[in-house]
């Protein structure tokens, strides 16, 4: 078994639990890694024995397209189309992150992280 991972995939998207948030958008960033057994692309060099990167963006940034009140709910989403985009992986860890989310401080970024 071996990680193949994604990481800082970066989106503008109009996701929140507050009305104001779906109207003005904010940025996000997903990391996502994926366990698989890539034995086969490390001795046959075929795309064919691992997941396609571009393919996995793709499904990523179909998800974040949609709009969502909870960044849970996306990583559950995330998790769900990638296990069923690709069915030798399995399990996956999905991080969003929300940046500059709406609290009453100073915050970097609101981030949520999900396994399955």
């Amino acid at each position: 078994m071996g990680l193949v991972s994604l990481e800082g995939m970066e989106f503008y998207a109009r996701h929140g639990y507050y009305e104001e948030e779906r109207k003005i958008g904010n940025k996000y960033s997903v990391d996502v890694q994926l366990e698989v057994d890539f034995a086969e692309a490390a001795s046959e060099d075929k795309l064919e024995g691992t997941v396609n990167y571009e393919k996995v963006y793709e499904v990523v940034a179909e998800v974040m397209s949609i709009d969502a009140m909870l960044l849970e709910h996306l990583a559950g989403k995330m998790i769900r189309k990638l296990k069923e985009a690709f069915p030798k992986v399995s399990k996956v860890q999905v991080k969003v992150s929300k940046y500059n989310p709406p609290i009453k401080g100073l915050c970097h970024r609101a981030m949520v992280t999900l396994e399955g």
